[in-house]
């Protein structure tokens, strides 16, 4: 069973997933639906439009320096380690609205830290959805591993989700949940480097 996780709590993944090797961090959101009355929703106007929403995966070495970034316009880290689904330009639909796979074994040892991150490329804010989560799944087993909501709105255009990171050898989670500006995982940088 997946643990619900709360914002700042940490897990031990090597606990929850013996001889996790490669992990999939679904991220998903919905559009607010607006409301309306009969007519509205005759006319159209009953539901919210589409959230351009991106999820990103930043790479730090230990002194926090950034090394390398998987997001919609660079769909494979640089060392082939990590790879991003693609671009949903919509939010709809359930489950997961973009992926990003990690083969934990081929991340080179100067990788310490995965920063996962939600922005809005077309400056929609947080106001405009609900819904949003990010979820860790073991790839090798399909099975969740943890899950974490975001409950929070606001008039931001990004949210630091979670931090995976590895000391000695083992892997964990933290949920971060923090608002943040910017409309590319490069303007969330800063913000990513200090949930470290």
């Amino acid at each position: 069973m997946a643990i619900s996780l709360s914002k700042g709590q940490t897990i031990s993944l090597a606990k929850e997933s013996a001889g996790l090797s490669k992990v999939k961090m679904g991220l998903g959101w919905d559009p607010v639906k607006k409301k309306g009355g009969f007519l509205s929703g005759l006319l159209g106007g009953g539901g919210g439009g589409d959230i351009d929403l991106d999820a990103s995966c930043l790479m730090f070495d230990a002194g926090k320096q950034h090394l390398d970034t998987v997001w919609f316009r660079q769909l494979k880290s640089n060392d082939g380690a990590i790879v991003h689904s693609g671009d949903n330009l919509t939010g709809a639909g359930d489950g997961d609205d973009e992926t990003i796979a990690v083969e934990l074994e081929r991340l080179p040892a100067a990788v310490q830290t995965l920063v996962f991150t939600v922005n809005s490329f077309r400056g929609q804010t947080f106001n405009e959805v609900e819904n949003a989560f990010c979820r860790l799944v073991d790839e090798r087993a399909g099975k969740e591993i943890a899950r974490f909501t975001l409950t929070e709105q606001g008039a931001h255009t990004g949210v630091v989700m979670a931090v995976v990171s590895r000391a000695s050898g083992e892997w964990t989670m933290k949920a971060i949940g923090a608002p943040a500006n910017g409309r590319t995982a490069q303007d969330l940088a800063g913000a990513a480097a200090a949930h470290i």
